[in-house]
């Protein structure tokens, strides 16, 4: 009977070669739990590679719930199990958002993440739609669809820098300042303003491309921290963000914040969402807006200068960055009168927390809370549209050179009142 035995050793072989592939129906089980404690996040900052927070964890949610159910049922500290905890939530809203996590690449561009942004946009939405409290979301939905339009026109408009009259423009306005002023007004005039005049003939399509990957990087980023957290939210409540806290995923902070928003009291949920939105614009992507700013010197501060100028949020009532803290500069003239240059332009850069966080506390948080509190029916039928219409209806660079010749031509110096302080105000 030789021909049973090579039978039973071919049956052996191939069971064996499906378990170790990870095909067969006991993988976890052939892995061992041991296997999947200790694991590090390499990829909690969506900065590594695709897929989830490390290339060793399973994307199959129903394997990865048996693990964590093994892991608390043997007590092991949720610390141990803590990057098998982040990839069972991640797992389980990207599949709710329809998302393939596993391909889940930003370094692949814009036209190649466009339904992950649609996606995950639409998710955030339908959070707020069905949940008055989840207010973040609702507010990064919105925002989103200006942030994508952005990012699209980036990637097809990647001559931009080459096209006529927008560094010339921004030589134009140096100039011209310095014409009105003097020399010295060099060093009180947006970074990004001068870094534009010195370096924008010179940003290759190559440039843009690493900048809106680490955009998208930085897109993925907020959603994978956030989101897992809303969903568990949603899930299980508090307990199971207490296992978060437990696991070392975040801080009492975050979890007090989540308390808030549990409350549905207005004031606390106001301030809970607030406390994740710090959490993202601060820890999660603060790092990141750092590295595109520092990125080849005055070539990321010009790129990033130029997202400021161009964004155009779409929350009701908030007023685009640009209109925000323009240039102020006064100066003593040459009969020794005070006058004040003013230029349309943004004296802050987006890419800055502590410029951005103003803004955000200014403008788009509280705006947006009193829409959810006193304009719900027009709010609710904003997110209700088709987000493929939002993402179109915002695609906010192709006015840039627009912008700047507008800011040339209606920059005026006039006379400053008598107790107006010297320098940028």
């Amino acid at each position: 009977m030789r021909w049973m035995r090579i039978l039973r050793v071919c049956i052996v072989t191939v069971s064996a070669a499906v378990t170790i592939a990870g095909l067969g129906p006991a993988r976890a089980d052939a892995a061992g739990l041991a296997h999947y404690l200790d694991v590090p996040l390499t990829n909690r900052h969506a900065a590594a590679g695709p897929g989830g927070v490390d290339p060793r964890l399973p994307y199959d949610r129903a394997e990865l719930r048996s693990l964590l159910n093994r892991a608390r049922a043997e007590h092991i500290p949720p610390k141990r199990y803590a990057a098998l905890l982040f990839q069972y939530w991640l797992v389980d809203t990207t599949d709710k958002a329809g998302i393939d996590l596993r391909g889940w690449n930003p370094r692949t561009g814009v036209a190649a993440n466009r339904s992950n942004l649609v996606k995950s946009y639409t998710y955030y939405e339908a959070l707020q739609l069905g949940h008055r409290e989840l207010q973040w979301a609702g507010m990064g939905g919105q925002v989103g669809a200006d942030f994508g339009g952005g990012l699209i026109d980036f990637e097809l408009m990647t001559g931009l820098y080459s096209v006529p009259g927008v560094a010339d423009a921004a030589r134009a306005i140096v100039d011209a300042a310095v014409r009105a002023v003097g020399p010295q007004v060099l060093g009180s005039l947006p970074r990004g303003l001068v870094a534009l005049a010195d370096a924008g003939g010179r940003i290759t399509p190559d440039d843009l491309r690493y900048i809106i990957g680490m955009i998208l990087v930085m897109q993925k980023n907020i959603f994978s921290d956030l989101m897992p957290m809303h969903d568990a939210y949603l899930a299980g409540g508090i307990a199971a963000l207490t296992e978060f806290r437990d696991a070392g995923l975040f801080g009492n902070d975050i979890l007090n914040a989540w308390k808030d928003i549990a409350s549905h009291r207005a004031d606390r949920v106001a301030r809970g969402n607030a406390t994740l939105l710090r959490r993202e614009q601060y820890t999660i992507v603060g790092p990141q807006w750092n590295a595109v700013r520092a990125y080849k010197g005055a070539v990321g501060e010009a790129v990033c200068y130029l997202s400021t100028v161009g964004g155009n949020p779409s929350v009701a009532g908030v007023v685009p960055p640009r209109a925000y803290h323009p240039v102020e500069y006064t100066f003593l003239d040459a009969a020794g009168r005070k006058q004040t240059l003013t230029l349309p332009l943004p004296n802050w850069n987006w890419s800055v927390f502590p410029a951005r966080w103003d803004y955000i506390t200014h403008e788009l948080l509280p705006k947006y809370a009193y829409q959810v509190n006193n304009d719900w029916p027009a709010l609710s039928a904003e997110l209700h549209k088709p987000y493929e219409l939002q993402l179109e209806s915002h695609r906010p660079l192709a006015n840039i050179p627009g912008l700047m010749q507008s800011a040339l031509q209606t920059m005026k110096v006039t006379p400053a009142q008598p107790d107006t302080p010297l320098g940028a105000h």
